[in-house]
């Protein structure tokens, strides 16, 4: 079986010059790697009192329910602004030029709720960083954050939260 980080597909320039998209697409469409992949990210939480899982929107969503069903945990989604139809909590990060939001239906995480934040790539950290903020506000405890991909030389853990373990799959 080839190892994860081989079946890893580089794309350039994409979405824009400059950038070397990491694409996880090929891991997801050979069952054995995706398999793989989903054990090596609920290896480190198999006793870490999870709860739920929050995935990242969009891609997040890929490994975040699967990763959720495998640690008996309820799956949430931390989405762009609008897209959720009941009353949310909302966490603002920077961008490159701006900035953007995520949201999260704060009254599916119930009180004493023990959440893994996950996200297909850590790149700067932002995302991540303001999907914790959302657990917070929700009144849930962030008991990790979790990747399949890190871009080191990005130093994305730098903006996340101080203290609160990080597992990552595949660093690049």
């Amino acid at each position: 079986m080839p190892d994860l980080a081989d079946a890893l597909r580089t794309i350039p320039d994409f979405p824009k010059p400059g950038i070397q998209f990491k694409d996880l697409t090929p891991v997801l469409a050979d069952p054995a790697l995706f398999g793989q992949l989903l054990d090596a990210l609920a290896a480190p939480w198999a006793d870490a009192g999870v709860t739920h899982v929050v995935g990242i929107e969009s891609r997040g969503y890929w490994f975040g329910a699967a990763l959720a069903e495998r640690l008996g945990a309820g799956f949430l989604p931390a989405r762009k602004p609008g897209k959720l139809p009941a009353a949310s909590v909302r966490a603002t990060y920077a961008l490159e030029y701006g900035e953007d939001a995520l949201e999260l239906h704060g009254q599916d995480l119930p009180d004493g709720a023990r959440a893994l934040v996950h996200d297909d790539v850590i790149a700067t950290g932002g995302t991540a960083a303001a999907a914790c903020e959302l657990v917070e506000k929700a009144g849930g405890t962030v008991v990790g954050i979790s990747f399949a991909v890190e871009i080191a030389f990005l130093d994305g853990r730098s903006k996340l939260p101080a203290g609160v373990p990080v597992e990552v799959a595949i660093v690049v």
